[in-house]
């Protein structure tokens, strides 16, 4: 879990979060995020019992939905000069 939580506290797109500790282009923060679903989707399936796994899949799948507008811009901030 300090994983999860600390990579993205380190590692961010400029432009993105106020404050960048270590930049990376828009598709490093699109991974970071993919690694944090399939995380909780995996972990959800092994420990927890199948309804909240569900649970847990479907919000997952939400996500990657409600999060197609902030990857594109982050895809197009890495094309942009600095």
């Amino acid at each position: 879990m300090v994983v999860l939580i600390g990579l993205p506290t380190l590692f961010s797109t400029p432009g993105d979060k106020a404050h960048v500790i270590i930049p990376v282009p828009g598709w490093g923060t699109i991974l970071l995020v993919l690694l944090q679903l399939v995380a909780a989707v995996i972990s959800a399936w092994l420990i927890w019992p199948a309804w909240a796994a569900v649970l847990v899949s479907a919000l997952a799948a939400v996500t990657l939905l409600t999060e197609r507008r902030h990857w594109r811009w982050l895809l197009a901030a890495g094309r942009r000069p600095a």
